[in-house]
């Protein structure tokens, strides 16, 4: 498990397995986003699972399945309510970390400076640069 630090209250990971989750709930973690569709995974990874080895750790588990061409608004919003209304910080996962990575980018837009979100994801090992003019044009909404 490869847990990479955004913010102080989200991570970013590639998919998690089962026997994955005590580390994320001794880690400190309270709720788990799955970004990755069950299509890209074999049954033994689906979100399904992976929630109920979460939920029976005490942690919430929230479905955001995210594709970068489906990518849209109403998945970013979901991701950024889910963060705001967790109980402590969040881990999100999907296969590399920048799928996630990228929907806390788009709901930083306008809440952080674009140069922020940029060197925020760039610490973490996503080089999410390329994102910057549409970074800008959500915080102009």
């Amino acid at each position: 498990m490869d847990i990479r630090q955004i913010s102080p209250t989200y991570a970013v990971s590639p998919q998690i397995g089962v026997e994955d989750i005590p580390a994320i709930a001794a880690a400190g973690f309270k709720t788990i986003i799955c970004n990755r569709p069950d299509a890209e995974i074999p049954p033994s990874h689906h979100a399904a699972v992976i929630a109920a080895a979460a939920e029976d750790a005490g942690l919430a588990f929230v479905v955001n399945p995210v594709t970068h061409q489906g990518l849209n608004m109403d998945m970013v919003q979901l991701q950024k309510a889910t963060m705001d209304g967790s109980a402590g910080p969040t881990l999100a996962y999907c296969a590399s970390g920048t799928r996630s990575s990228v929907v806390w980018s788009l709901g930083q837009a306008g809440n952080m400076p674009t140069d922020a979100i940029i060197a925020a994801t760039t610490a973490a090992g996503y080089d999410l640069g390329g994102m910057r003019a549409q970074l800008d044009t959500l915080a102009g909404q």
